[in-house]
């Protein structure tokens, strides 16, 4: 395999978009991220964050020792053809059916019509050429653009012959194949292939989607191309699906904020890199480790720290004095402690926080407001799926099964570190109650869990299972209202603020809060726009314009007489013109969403929790 670049991407898109098993369509060549066996490790900078390493290793198993960034190019003024300029990710081609753009001719790559050209100094102009075409010499050969892909996260080449020669009568041609267009239009209908060594019909595109498909598609072969292995017996039909579509590949991720978990900061970052701390066996060790840590900014505030002190830190932890860090199975439920703990540590590195004022506008409705000027947030990819978007879930047990990063159980998973800055609000749990026992919200709460029941069934998904409640939903929603009337005035786009929703009715702990965020590879997540508005002079008449604006969606009345119980959905009145938010916003891809459950609606006017008086 060459080792000369093709192109180039973010090193977060290859956590939401390119990760292994994606394809990455450059302007001439389509590549597939290969799995993280063929990665170099050693170009590939350490992430230390307890919590999220031990979240990952309940979903993929112990032997996950570390999380790492991708690797990422030093200079951008290297020589071109040195060993520092082909640092990067392995991919190789796909798919392997090239069609020349001259004369149709459609083959696979290993049959030796079509030479790839490589150009070190602009990978962009990487392409396939077709020498010997019979319309031009030498001509442009681009990616057949149809795959096929299954539920159980296979993915193959077209089989174009299989589709053209099956079904009439002559499996055993090996003819030329020639791809052509047909008709004013590029549908599938106008999308045709035929042989020039056989009388078979060409035929149509259009045959290979929809109802059809199935009688004309051979069975799912189990191929997973990033590992160049093939599963055994696989079940699910295979889709033909178009190169760079978005359900060609979907991650599979968890996320946790780095927070303190105890008031000993040395304590805590002794934790978060004992990778780095337990071989250390001496004061003189530790200074050496303390040294390049604080050169590498590896390990953020240890350098406020003394080798001495850092030492006796690392006895204390190896001689388990130290309180372990708390192992739980919800990843939010730690950081909702440190947001409502008055006591919690607030000056940290990466954690910086303080408190607000209640906005007077909605009186009673909200027990805090803390404004995170600093916050750290820390992302891992542990696996994908095809066809079908996961269901987003905390519960390793809710989580479908998944395609793996790599042969083997991995040992390690890529992972990024951002920064920004966020609002969290807390709700007032005694209204909360008093609102979840009215009748009317128990209605919407059964026509939620009846789409939710369906939804799950019609994806082979236990449907008692994976229901979050109408209190995550009112939150949710709440939450979607906010980041559009925000995005407004903060001077973020709308898809740059994510949220965060921390929903638990549990009666020991219950937990009814949103936070609101912006977390960035660059500076763009922390220009300080975002906590200027959660000040009570501002917080306060945003919410009452948002809810204002939702009284009222452009849909309506159709948004507001949406019955998740007909269809088979996961959002009540809720749509693209009143409450959905970006995908890379939304923790839950815009499901379990309903302004029923805020503001009176055309449908239903005795739901909302906030009283009208508000804004009216």
């Amino acid at each position: 395999m060459s080792n000369i670049p093709v192109g180039e991407v973010r090193p977060s898109q290859l956590l939401w978009t390119y990760g292994p098993g994606a394809l990455i369509d450059l302007p001439n060549i389509s590549v597939l991220t290969m799995g993280l066996d063929r990665w170099d490790q050693s170009r590939c900078l350490p992430v230390e964050e307890a919590r999220l390493l031990d979240a990952v290793r309940r979903v993929l198993g112990p032997q996950v020792e570390r999380l790492r960034m991708p690797p990422i190019k030093p200079d951008d003024n290297e020589d071109k053809l040195s060993a520092e300029a082909r640092i990067g990710v392995p991919v190789r081609p796909f798919p392997r059916w090239l069609r020349c753009v001259r004369c149709g001719t459609l083959a696979e790559f290993d049959s030796g019509l079509f030479t790839i050209k490589q150009n070190p100094y602009r990978p962009e102009d990487t392409r396939f050429i077709h020498k010997n075409c019979e319309k031009k010499g030498e001509s442009d050969a681009v990616p057949a653009r149809f795959l096929l892909a299954c539920r159980d996260g296979h993915l193959d080449d077209f089989p174009w012959r299989y589709y053209l020669h099956e079904g009439q009568g002559a499996p055993d041609c090996k003819g030329t194949l020639r791809f052509f267009e047909q008709g004013a239009s590029l549908q599938t209908e106008n999308l045709w292939v035929k042989c020039d060594g056989c009388a078979v019909p060409a035929r149509s595109l259009v045959h290979a989607f929809g109802r059809e498909a199935e009688k004309n598609l051979p069975a799912c072969r189990g191929r997973h191309p990033h590992l160049n292995t093939f599963d055994e017996g696989c079940e699910e039909r295979p889709h033909a699906v178009l190169l760079g579509s978005t359900n060609s590949w979907f991650s599979i991720s968890l996320s946790v904020l780095a927070i303190p978990q105890g008031k000993d900061q040395l304590g805590q970052l002794i934790e978060d890199g004992w990778t780095y701390f337990s071989d250390v066996e001496s004061e003189g060790e530790a200074k050496t480790v303390l040294k390049t840590l604080s050169k590498t900014g590896a390990l953020p505030g240890i350098d406020a720290f003394t080798p001495e002190q850092v030492w006796k830190a690392i006895e204390v932890k190896r001689n388990g004095s130290d309180k372990e860090t708390p192992k739980e199975t919800d990843i939010k439920r730690p950081e909702w402690r440190v947001f409502t703990d008055p006591s919690a540590p607030n000056d940290w590195p990466y954690f910086l926080t303080s408190k607000a004022a209640v906005p007077a506008e909605v009186p009673g409705m909200f027990r805090d407001i803390l404004l995170l000027q600093r916050l750290r947030e820390v992302n891992a990819l542990i696996g994908f799926t095809r066809v079908e978007a996961p269901e987003e879930s905390d519960d390793p047990d809710e989580r479908p099964p998944m395609a793996s990063l790599c042969r083997s159980s991995p040992t390690w998973v890529p992972a990024s570190d951002v920064h920004g800055e966020g609002i969290f609000i807390r709700f007032n749990e005694d209204v909360i109650k008093a609102w979840e026992a009215l009748a009317s919200v128990q209605g919407r709460d059964d026509k939620l869990k009846v789409g939710h029941r369906g939804w799950r069934n019609a994806r082979q998904l236990d449907p008692e299972k994976g229901y979050p409640g109408i209190r995550y939903a009112m939150l949710h929603t709440f939450a979607h209202l906010l980041i559009r009337e925000l995005a407004l005035e903060c001077g973020y786009n709308a898809a740059s603020i994510r949220e965060r929703i921390y929903a638990d009715s549990v009666p020991e702990d219950p937990m009814a809060g949103v936070l609101l965020y912006t977390a960035a590879a660059d500076s763009d997540g922390t220009l300080g726009g975002l906590v200027e508005l959660g000040k009570p002079e501002n917080l306060g008449r945003l919410i009452i314009q948002a809810l204002r604006r939702s009284t009222v969606c452009a849909s309506d009345p159709l948004c507001s007489e949406h019955n998740p119980v007909t269809d088979r959905t996961l959002h009540g009145a809720s749509c693209h013109a009143c409450v959905f938010v970006a995908e890379t916003s939304c923790e839950r891809g815009n499901r379990y969403l309903d302004r029923a459950l805020l503001v009176p609606t055309f449908d239903c006017a005795d739901a909302a929790i906030f009283p009208s008086d508000l804004w009216q």
